[in-house]
């Protein structure tokens, strides 16, 4: 009884985190494409609070591939910053996580994960504004079209 419970209570669960990741798909390069509704993306908290970036692509409003990640830092805070930085946009490249940091490919400067966010400009990753409804991560499409210029060398 105990196993088919478990059982019962996983399937569940995946189940559910799989219809509230209907609106997103993953490319080759590991980003995870989403697709807005009511101008807002909408990304479950429980796919991003393992302490890990996970990188996302959503197309602007002009059709600019915005690349941005999300990651819950030590603090127990969820960030979100664009892939890029005032500094080294022009090369094209973004950050991937070492530990609790995450280091800009390009010049490679290192930026504690609960700074995210918090500290703007210079080489620091671009900070993207979110929100936490419910169980949900949003982030206004208003904003990610604000930031779109950061891609403009990204290949």
């Amino acid at each position: 009884m105990k196993i088919s419970m478990r059982l019962f209570l996983s399937i569940s669960f995946l189940a559910a985190f799989a219809f509230a990741c209907t609106s997103a798909e993953s490319d080759a390069g590991g980003s995870t494409l989403l697709k807005p509704a009511d101008g807002r993306l909408r990304i479950p908290i429980a796919g991003v609070n393992d302490g890990k970036a996970h990188h996302y692509q959503v197309k602007a409003d002009d059709g600019t591939m915005v690349n941005f990640f999300v990651l819950k830092s030590r603090d127990g805070v969820i960030r979100a910053a664009i892939d890029a930085c005032d500094v080294c946009y022009k090369a094209g490249k973004g950050y991937y996580q070492e530990g609790d940091f995450m280091v800009c490919e390009n010049c490679g400067q290192r930026f504690v994960s609960n700074r995210i966010n918090v500290v703007k400009g210079g080489c620091n990753p671009a900070p993207l504004d979110r929100t936490v409804q419910g169980d949900d991560l949003l982030i206004a499409m208003a904003d990610v079209n604000a930031n779109k210029w950061y891609m403009k060398y990204r290949q």
